[in-house]
């Protein structure tokens, strides 16, 4: 046999023999189909294939199966034509409620729906700023604001006010035009990262807020999960965290695992948190402290396991950290929260809160550079030139960088060491005062400046509907219901801390004797929220209330009246 014929004939046994050897899975395929018709066989393939990416699509869903399921059933109850006309009604009501509400408070002021024709004087310009200031229920220079106001000195707002009126028209955008501005972006940063213990590979940005901070952070973040070949990253939030995480997940597109909170500290479930770390978790948060009830999350034990996992941390203190990082020189322990913890990738801390800088101001900072790019935004192509900007804002404000660093600079360290030797006094003397009140309880214990307080024995709104007649505004708490003060250095003012405790103790006698008198006022309304099953109603009521945030009153909503 010639030589090239044997071995045609050998290839071909082989083959034979390769074929019969099919795999066991193809055997067991082919006889599943054994006898089917053509058209089962494509109908059982395109089921199973919709199947799987149906699986699939659940798999990388932003909320859970069971979220998904409740939205969908009360988007379907709310077709039905007797309970849309229903709920249309009560959205109309509540829509003319809020614009009552507006046209009140703006009564017996002029409304500009036109451009002037003429410029005004500027001292009539002047004179109706400080008539609109006027317009609010409260004392907001006397202390009865929890939070939003941080400081009254009228030396350091003269300072920011100069440094701003100088500044005004200036935009870090245009370096080789403003290099002055630049540098004292760069200073703030670096001021910011020594009191938070960063080292000189440490770097960051000033942003407009505490929000577009954590936003950078969590878009640096998501890049980097991206670049790893996570295309669904997830976050892993404790319960507590700001909202700007959720903000940033509805931009960024981000899923987010929520974690529970132990009931008595208030702090993360370190345990829950390592159980829900996967391959797709792109960040940890950790709150240094949290909004709602002040507490400071484990930020030692969520740095272990970010570096236990390769996974990022990013620590938010955008409402304490400005007095957290000076509370030891004051007098006052804190836990480490910062870089000194070797797995804190990042951190937001405000400088328009207890930096005492005027508002629209914020930093978020790095471990390192490369994370830092991921928060970048670059164009290369763009007819108008290689186009790169470090924050969501293209053109930035000047102004507000030059204010924020006047503020730092005039008030210096020693300083911003005695006024949170004064805020922290005058928050130990509220906590233990309330502690005594009969009726209400705190929540935790107040890590920096917020104190947290609900009852077992009344409705804490009614509380907080009587305090508002006092003339206090107070943060409203859900799930559990609760009322929050935030603690400024406006409440440092002679008489400010013994009123509040003073009217606290008056308000909560009258609950205990009201017993289950109705809540009145807008603090119904958190009640009524609460428990409210269908939240795309709550968020409904929300968004009508934002709309009339942009109501002008016209003549008619007063003849109605």
């Amino acid at each position: 046999m010639p030589i090239g014929l044997y071995f045609d004939n050998l290839y071909r046994t082989i083959e034979i023999s390769k074929m019969s050897e099919r795999p066991q899975p193809l055997k067991a395929i082919n006889k599943f189909f054994d006898g089917k018709e053509p058209w089962q066989i494509v109908t059982m393939t395109a089921s199973s294939v919709l199947a799987l990416v149906w699986a699939h699509s659940l798999y990388n869903a932003r909320e859970t199966p069971t979220t998904r399921l409740r939205k969908e059933f009360f988007r379907w109850l709310r077709q039905v034509p007797i309970v849309r006309r229903k709920i249309e009604e009560k959205m109309t009501e509540i829509k003319a409620d809020f614009r009552k509400d507006v046209a009140k408070r703006l009564a017996g002021v002029n409304v500009n729906r036109e451009l002037p024709e003429n410029g005004l004087p500027s001292e009539r310009v002047v004179e109706e700023i400080r008539d609109h200031l006027n317009l609010g229920s409260y004392d907001w220079k006397g202390g009865n604001v929890s939070g939003a106001v941080y400081h009254t000195n009228e030396d350091i707002c003269r300072v920011a006010c100069d440094a701003y009126a100088l500044t005004a028209y200036t935009n870090p955008l245009h370096a080789d035009v403003f290099p002055g501005v630049n540098k004292m972006e760069a200073e703030i940063v670096r001021m910011a990262i020594n009191l938070f213990h960063g080292d000189d590979e440490c770097c960051g940005t000033v942003t407009t807020g505490g929000t577009e901070s954590i936003m950078m952070a969590c878009k640096a973040f998501r890049d980097r999960a991206y670049e790893m070949g996570i295309s669904n990253p997830q976050m892993v939030l404790p319960s507590t965290v700001h909202t700007a995480f959720d903000k940033a997940a509805q931009y960024l597109n981000i899923s987010v695992v929520t974690i529970p909170v132990d009931p008595d500290t208030l702090m993360v479930d370190v345990n829950a948190v390592k159980k829900a770390i996967s391959r797709r978790t792109c960040l940890i948060v950790g709150s240094a402290p949290n909004f709602p009830y002040g507490t400071m999350d484990d930020i030692r034990a969520l740095s272990d396991i970010a570096l236990e996992n390769d996974v990022p941390l990013h620590v938010d203190a955008c409402l304490g950290g400005f007095v957290a990082c000076f509370m030891p020189e004051a007098g006052y322990p804190v836990p480490v929260f910062d870089f000194r913890l070797p797995g804190v990738a990042s951190m937001s801390a405000d400088t328009h809160k207890y930096g005492f800088a005027p508002k629209g101001t914020s930093v978020v900072l790095y471990r390192r550079p490369e994370y830092r790019h991921g928060q970048y935004t670059v164009t290369t192509d763009w007819p108008g030139g290689v186009y790169g900007s470090p924050t969501v804002n293209g053109s930035r404000a000047g102004g507000l960088i030059a204010a924020c660093w006047a503020s730092m600079m005039y008030i210096g360290r020693a300083r911003y060491v005695s006024m949170t030797k004064e805020i922290l006094a005058t928050t130990t003397y509220i906590y233990n005062e309330l502690r005594k009140i009969n009726g209400i309880f705190i929540f935790g214990k107040p890590a920096t400046t917020v104190i947290a307080f609900g009852s077992k024995q009344f409705d804490i709104f009614k509380m907080a509907d009587l305090l508002h007649k006092k003339g206090w505004s107070l943060n409203a708490l859900q799930f559990p219901s609760g009322i929050h003060i935030c603690v400024t250095h406006a409440h440092t003012a002679t008489g400010v801390a013994e009123r509040f405790v003073q009217d606290v103790r008056e308000v909560a006698a009258e609950c205990l004797r009201a017993g289950d008198a109705p809540v009145e006022g807008k603090m119904a309304i958190y009640g009524v929220a609460q428990n409210i099953s269908d939240r795309s109603l709550v968020s409904d009521i929300t968004k009508h209330f934002i709309d009339s945030m942009y109501y002008l009153p016209t003549p008619q909503d007063y003849d109605k009246n």
